[in-house]
């Protein structure tokens, strides 16, 4: 007879004993897939420790296809009606559409609750109640489990007619084709870079372990050019300014002559590579561009990721307006004297 194990669940404090230090990085840094795939939505984290008012939400994402506001509510225990209003109020101070509360329990008023939300508001703004739970056979590390207590009203039927209704050009496609195919080559070869799941765009998303900030492998056919970037997008200016006091030896370390590109009229600031690449999506070059993002994105998550968990945005600081207004002069002065 074959011998198998017995599957066990057990106590989620065992993993996560600290809600905001422990599970809420986990699933943000690392596992939103998780989350994507049990309520069928494409998340990019935004934010974590969110501010709304004097409160701070747990997680705030962004669905990639709709380009909305999801926002993500952890307890790790009973749910209970403080976390209810907190849903409420984070939700309606970050004008977000799409509500995930996740719990240890669901108390059946609060599912209710969530049911009675989802009866009552527009199609566009929904409601979800997951369950987490941890299983373990036998001394195997525990696998965590999404179980959906409250979804939106045909919530399944809406992803599916989505999907059906998705016509791809035969350019989609390939785009498709090929980070599907680049998943599965960091997949098959260990890569410390977790993909995330393939769309059919020029992009892919990466985490860098810290909130702020992303990594991205790109695919530019009208320059023909591929590349791998650090995307900063929360205290961006700062975060720029502080990690390029260390330019030389960053790119020391990543191996390659970076173009560090500070966009002041918007939030966002890119640190990028590229490589010029004549028809990067020609089935017959990916197993070279695969191998090139790969190795970088692997240098870029090494050199960065250390260097952003110890960065204070704080301990940046703009210059001054006066001493702004003193070097324009002095550099007026010194273009009328040539």
């Amino acid at each position: 007879m074959p011998d198998l194990g017995r599957l066990e669940k057990i106590d989620v404090r065992s993993e996560w004993a600290d809600e905001a230090r422990d599970f809420t990085p986990w699933l943000a840094e690392e596992n939103l897939d998780l989350l994507e795939d049990t309520i069928g939505i494409d998340l990019e984290l935004e934010a974590t420790e969110k501010p709304v008012g004097p409160f701070n939400a747990d997680i705030l994402c962004k669905d990639t296809v709709e380009d909305q506001w999801v926002l993500i509510e952890n307890q790790l225990k009973r749910t209970d009606h403080k976390h209810l209003g907190q849903l409420l109020t984070y939700a309606s101070g970050l004008g977000a559409v799409t509500i995930v509360w996740v719990s240890d329990r669901f108390n059946d008023q609060h599912r209710s609750a969530l049911d009675w939300l989802n009866d009552i508001t527009d199609e566009g703004i929904n409601f979800f109640g997951l369950e987490i739970e941890l299983w373990q056979i036998e001394d195997s590390p525990p696998a965590p489990k999404f179980n959906v207590v409250s979804k939106p009203n045909d919530w399944s039927n809406r992803v599916s007619d989505a999907a059906e209704d998705e016509e791809l050009t035969e350019f989609d496609e390939a785009q498709l084709d090929f980070w599907t195919e680049f998943a599965e080559y960091l997949n098959e070869n260990n890569s410390t870079i977790s993909p995330r799941k393939p769309q059919s765009q020029h992009w892919m998303y990466f985490a860098v372990g810290d909130s702020r900030a992303h990594l991205s492998a790109r695919v530019n056919t009208q320059d023909e050019l591929i590349g791998v970037d650090l995307a900063l997008k929360e205290k961006a200016e700062p975060l720029f300014h502080l990690l390029k006091r260390e330019k030389e030896q960053i790119e020391a370390e990543v191996g390659l002559e970076l173009n560090w590109n500070r966009q002041p009229d918007k939030t966002w600031c890119i640190i990028r590579h590229w490589w010029e690449q004549e028809n990067p999506l020609r089935r017959r070059n990916w197993p070279g561009e695969f191998q090139l993002l790969s190795d970088a994105l692997t240098s870029f998550y090494d050199t960065f990721s250390p260097r952003l968990s110890n960065l204070d945005a704080d301990d940046w600081s703009p210059p001054s307006s006066e001493n702004t207004r003193t070097n324009s002069e002095e550099e007026l002065a010194e273009r009328e004297r040539r």
